[in-house]
Formats: structure tokens, C-alpha cells, sequence
């Protein structure tokens, strides 16, 4: 949990003035015209989980991917994700403030009509178009619903030197809930090398293989590695269930392989940067049925943002210069679009569970008694037809970890 910045309990984005302090930004406006999607956030390193899910709500954020690190992060939100979205629409009142959430017409009031409430920035109900087909949590009619919450597992390649047989033990049981849709955030990093890179590698595939067996898609974290990763991944074979390829920040000539590769490619704050004029062209060559959004909060803070924390209700101004990228008129071209966009999203993260979850319990990671055939004590892993030993005969035994603390920064 990080607190860097005030708590506003309102809607309202502010950014930082330069001699100090705090203005409003407005919005998008005006408003989308439809919901978007967070495909990559860190719900447990936000100071306030339930203000951010209720001011996802109030700007159109209606489905969100929570990555957590079997190796360093915290596992919380496998307990807590509804209780946060509970909370949140308890929030939903107070943060709407006196235009009560049945008021007719989208709110997407200006930084001046906004000034002497403090309240709302934004809220629009897509004319009337408010999905509530399948959605349970709405508080009232006229509410938008709380952003549903799944969760991808994996070991980031910082923490690549502490993948041992528990961390992938602790990898199956987080795989085997559920809430779980997704293996990663796994792959490269060359750039920060907090890992030895022969740990990276080792840890990157062993990865792949549980996304195969899961039958789960997999999220890379990929940075000045994309040709070796490419390789790996070739050699290893993309997952049937799908590959996203987090947080792209680069030109076409490196973003085209994967493309060809039918990989989804995840869009953030580095879209709207001033000077990624090669990531906007390199969105471009993406197919539309591939492209989804992303914050990877709380870092990489879009534009206007930049300079505070990241949060996920931020997407929407991805979104925007998303959509612009692609020659999208606010109106029914643009809202065709981010319809579409959106669905990507739930098309490869929000399905039911797979075969190899329908076998499992689906119990929240350490609920397994101790004891569990192959298993690491209290984990439980060895649920379906993948485990440790399965593993070590495709890979061999797991190389000894660098306990942790101890420096190591690959070669």
C-alpha cells in the first residue's frame, strides 16, 4: 500500500501544479461512450482499493486484472476483492455527492462548472447503455456497477532469482482459484537486471509451461529482451488460451513479430506520452480484435496525469488517445471502438474457468491442508494434472535460488 499523495474522496482528477499543490483536470470530453478496461493493475499497492473501485465506476472502468507476484507481492486480494468492490459501491453515494446518480444526461462537468462542489468530474450513462445484464453488485438502478476484479499470477523476472519450488508450488494453487485468469506478469527484464538473466530465463519458461498446462493465457513483462523472449517463446509454444504482451512502449519494427504471432497488445500511459509518436504509429499496425488498455498502476501515470499516482479509473484517458490514434470521432465511430477494445479484454480475461480449474477447488492460496501429495507444505499445488515433479522432468530440477537480500544482477 502506497500514500504518496492526498486522499480526494470525490471524482475529480487533479494533477500538480508546478509551485505546489493541487488542479482539477477534466475528463474526456466529451464523455466516452463506453465502458474500458484495466488489463494490468496492482490493486494491493493503492492507498484507498475501494475509492479507487468506486471512481472506476463513475468513469465507465467496468472490468479490471489485478497482477500479483507469487515471489514478492501480496496475495491479498484473493480474500479481499469482493469485500473491496462491497465497500466500494457503499463509497459510490458519497463520491457522486449532491447530483444524485439518477440525474438524466451524462455528467461530464468542466474543471469551472465543477469548482464549488468539488464533486463529480465524471459520469456519463452511455445514453442509456449501462450493461447491467449479469451484474449483481449495482447498488441501485440507476449506480454504475463496481469494475468486476480478476487476477493474474505470476513471478515477475525482478523476482526471477526467488523462483523455487514453493514460489511455483504457491504459482498451481494461485492458478487453480478461480479469480485467476491469466499467468503473469512473467518474461524479461534486461534493462534493471535485479535478476541473474539465466534465472529470468529459467523462470520465463517454466511459466510458459503453466500457462499450457492451465490452459490459462499467459501476460509478458518484456524490456530490452523482445528478440530473446520471441525466441523463447517460439521454442516454448504461445498458449493456445492467448499471449498479451504488457505495457508496449516501443516502434513497430520491434512490436511486428508479435504481432504476426496473434499476441493481444496491452496500450498505457506511454501512448499518451508527448514524445511516442513511434508507440501511436506502432498501435496502428495492431489488429483492432488485439489491441486492450491498461494503467499498470501505480506507475506510468498517462497524460494529463503525469506526475501523480496511477490509478486504474485513469485508463479512460488512454482510451481517448487510443481512439484518436485510430482516426475514432467521439460519437458512434469512437464508441464502436472502445465497445470493441473492451470486449478484447473480456474475451481473454474474463472467461469461465478452464479444464484443468474445473478440477480444482478453486480455494484461495495456502486453503489446502498440509501434507498434499508433491506438493510444498500448506500450498496445495498439486490439484489437475500438473505439478512439481511433471515440471522438473520437462525442465529439470529448479536451479538453488539467491536467497533474498543478497545481490546478484545477472551478467
Amino acid at each position: 500500500m502506497r500514500q504518496s499523495e492526498p486522499l480526494f474522496r470525490d471524482t475529480l482528477f487533479r494533477g500538480k501544479r508546478k509551485r505546489g499543490g493541487y488542479q482539477v483536470v477534466d475528463p474526456p470530453q466529451p464523455a466516452l461512450e463506453a465502458l474500458v478496461a484495466d488489463t494490468h493493475a496492482h490493486l494491493e499497492m493503492l492507498a484507498d482499493v475501494p475509492l479507487a473501485l468506486a471512481r472506476c465506476a463513475a468513469h465507465g472502468l467496468g472490468f479490471l486484472c489485478c497482477v500479483v507476484d507469487v515471489c514478492e507481492g501480496d496475495l491479498v486480494v484473493y480474500d479481499r476483492a469482493e469485500a473491496w468492490r462491497t465497500e466500494a459501491q457503499g463509497l459510490l453515494g458519497e463520491i457522486l455527492g449532491d447530483r444524485g446518480p439518477c440525474h438524466t444526461g451524462p455528467y461530464n462537468v468542466s474543471q469551472e462548472g465543477d469548482k464549488g462542489t468539488g464533486r463529480l468530474s465524471h459520469f456519463d450513462t452511455f445514453g442509456d447503455k449501462y450493461v447491467f445484464q449479469n451484474v449483481t453488485n449495482a447498488p441501485s438502478p440507476c449506480h454504475p456497477p463496481i469494475p468486476s476484479i480478476r487476477v493474474a499470477a505470476g513471478c515477475h523476472p525482478h523476482h526471477a532469482r526467488h523462483y523455487s519450488k514453493d514460489a511455483q508450488a504457491r504459482l498451481l494453487d494461485c492458478a487453480s482459484n478461480h479469480l485467476t485468469c491469466a499467468i503473469g506478469e512473467v518474461g524479461l527484464d534486461f534493462h534493471y537486471d535485479f535478476s541473474p538473466r539465466e534465472a529470468q530465463r529459467e523462470a520465463f519458461r517454466r511459466q510458459v509451461g503453466v500457462a499450457h498446462a492451465t490452459g490459462l493465457p499467459l501476460i509478458l513483462h518484456l524490456r530490452e529482451a523482445h528478440e530473446e523472449a520471441l525466441a523463447i517463446m517460439d521454442e516454448e509454444g504461445f498458449p493456445e488460451a492467448g499471449t498479451l504482451l504488457h505495457c508496449f512502449n516501443l516502434g513497430a519494427d520491434v512490436l511486428a513479430p508479435w504481432v504476426e504471432r496473434g499476441c493481444y497488445i496491452a496500450f498505457g500511459g506511454p501512448l499518451t506520452f508527448k514524445k511516442s509518436d513511434d508507440v501511436r504509429s506502432a498501435a496502428l499496425q495492431v489488429p483492432r480484435n488485439r489491441i486492450v488498455t491498461e494503467t499498470d498502476a501505480p506507475y506510468m501515470t498517462p497524460e494529463p496525469m503525469r506526475g501523480m499516482e496511477c490509478s486504474p479509473e485513469h485508463t479512460i484517458f488512454t482510451a481517448e488517445r487510443l481512439a484518436a490514434v485510430f482516426s475514432c470521432e467521439p460519437g458512434e465511430d469512437r464508441r464502436q471502438f472502445l465497445a470493441e477494445v473492451y470486449q478484447n479484454a473480456l474475451d481473454l480475461l474474463d472467461r469461465e474457468p478452464t479444464a484443468w480449474q474445473g478440477k480444482t477447488q478453486g480455494k484461495a492460496p495456502g486453503a489446502v491442508p498440509d501434507g498434499t501429495p508433491g506438493a510444498a507444505a500448506g500450498t496445495g499445488c498439486d490439484r489437475g494434472p500438473y505439478n512439481l515433479s511433471q515440471c522438473d522432468k520437462l525442465y529439470g530440477p529448479l536451479s538453488h535460488p539467491v536467497p533474498k537480500g543478497e545481490e546478484g544482477h545477472g551478467d
